[in-house]
């Protein structure tokens, strides 16, 4: 059974809630601080309720946010929720800013708070399996897989796939979108084969020109053209011993294709300028975010280098199909990046994780790495929002921009004419539809903020924090 610690002053409340909530969950009481900290320390609790008021400072919230603080520190991912007074609305609000996952007005209604812990426990035992993946993923980075984390059956095959062509040393085509971890790939490869003792030298095919590209690749002697004044060696030598990465085959020139298929086939380069013929022994994984097989119909790529170079392929999946391993992900960069900036960020609101799981990620894992990035740095609480990975704002343009171009010319009107989009700018209109929506909600729930809450996807301090932006009361 499920732990959960109330805190409380007061005697009644403490024996309302084991009454109504003592079938449901295994209950423990505390009166005060220190005896809340004991019951903590030693049965680590996922989800506490909290009173703020708490002796010696009864009236005040000192002792409550002290107990808040110091759980947070021993457990970052407990479920904090704070049991508060109508009166006590900027103390809750505080503890929120605080870590609290969230907040309660007294008097308890049973029915809501049972709503309240239920998500609560969700939540922590959502967190309690990411972290249980998460141990299982670092087992696969430590057995070589270069920090390639997946649990979905596609990367399951990628693993089993990796395993199986490291120590064979044969020519890899990795095929796959653009951010979905190819050279991540072309490296664990590298790292488990028998040339893990040599160097992993990359070069980007579709990232340098066509006249420059040969002599990165193999390299040139001097006087071989203008400013050539020293012989260089080339990628391809760099490379011996080890393994060459050809990020991007696919935006590969003719020309070169053909000298690249030669090197395959003879195992030995000419550099630019240079006669003499040079072997070299290297591995080629090669990656292209092409369609390699129309690439080859339309003449663009070689059809016997395809063949050179994808002796056994592997094919990528695209973040938006990998299901449960987006979260994963998520907090796999939440962490690191929480710990890389000194940030103390615990997790993703209910609403982000709804974005994250919806989102089709065009950009793959490469742009869910730079929103939590940038969520880390932009967060102004412990609990990551929607607004600080980017996507309210994006979503809005969005929506504004498809109005703008199915609009009639005639005023546009909503709920009644209650609010007017015509010529207003971005920001105004979205004051008028939140403003608008928010009113909707509590008509349909007739005043009740958590149904309010709950029809719109916000969490009721979020709810509470709308009403007050615009200037709205409950009852309206």
């Amino acid at each position: 059974m499920q732990k959960l610690l109330i805190v409380d002053d007061s005697p009644e409340i403490r024996k309302q809630l084991k009454w109504g909530l003592g079938k449901e969950y295994r209950i423990l009481l505390a009166e005060s601080v220190d005896e809340a900290l004991k019951f903590f320390k030693q049965h680590s609790p996922r989800v506490v309720t909290l009173d703020l008021g708490l002796p010696p400072d009864i009236d005040g919230a000192t002792e409550g946010l002290r107990c808040l603080q110091s759980m947070l520190q021993q457990a970052p991912a407990t479920k904090i929720i704070v049991l508060s007074g109508n009166e006590d609305h900027a103390n809750a609000l505080a503890a929120v800013s605080s870590g609290a996952y969230d907040y309660y007005h007294k008097p308890i209604d049973l029915d809501e708070l049972k709503i309240i812990l239920s998500r609560a426990f969700h939540l922590a035992s959502l967190e309690d399996e990411n972290h249980r993946l998460q141990i299982s993923a670092s087992l696969d980075q430590s057995n070589g897989y270069s920090g390639i984390f997946g649990q979905c059956p596609q990367m399951q095959q990628v693993f089993a796939m990796i395993k199986k062509v490291a120590s064979i040393d044969v020519p890899i085509l990795i095929l796959g979108e653009s951010g979905t971890g190819k050279e991540v790939v072309a490296r664990a490869i590298h790292n488990r084969g028998i040339r893990k003792d040599g160097n992993v030298v990359a070069i980007n095919c579709g990232a340098i020109p066509e006249n420059l590209l040969e002599s990165e690749l193999f390299g040139h002697e001097k006087g071989a053209f203008t400013g050539a004044q020293n012989r260089v060696q080339g990628k391809v030598e760099y490379a011996e011993g080890g393994t060459l990465f050809l990020d991007e085959i696919g935006e590969m020139a003719p020309l070169l294709q053909v000298k690249l298929l030669r090197f395959l086939q003879e195992k030995v380069i000419q550099r630019v300028g240079g006669r003499d013929d040079i072997s070299v022994d290297t591995r080629i994984v090669a990656a292209t975010n092409v369609d390699i097989q129309n690439s080859i119909k339309s003449g663009k790529f070689r059809e016997d280098l395809y063949y050179r170079i994808g002796v056994i392929t592997i094919d990528l999946p695209p973040l938006r199909d990998r299901g449960e391993d987006i979260e994963l992900l998520a907090n796999i960069f939440l962490r690191r990046f929480g710990q890389e900036f000194g940030q103390k960020v615990r997790g993703y609101s209910s609403a982000a994780i709804e974005w994250l799981r919806t989102y089709q990620w065009p950009g793959n894992v490469r742009e869910l790495e730079n929103k939590v990035k940038r969520a880390v740095v932009m967060a102004e609480s412990p609990i990551i929002e929607p607004c600080d990975l980017g996507f309210e704002e994006k979503q809005a343009a969005a929506e504004m921009t498809e109005s703008h171009a199915k609009q009639k010319p005639q005023n546009v009107t909503v709920f009644n004419g209650e609010f007017d989009l015509t010529g207003v700018t971005l920001k105004e209109g979205r004051r008028q539809v939140e403003r608008v929506l928010l009113k909707h909600a509590l008509e349909q729930a007739q005043g009740n903020i958590l149904k309010a809450a709950e029809e719109l996807a916000v969490s009721r301090p979020t709810f509470y924090d709308l009403l007050k932006k615009h200037g709205l009361h409950p009852g309206q």
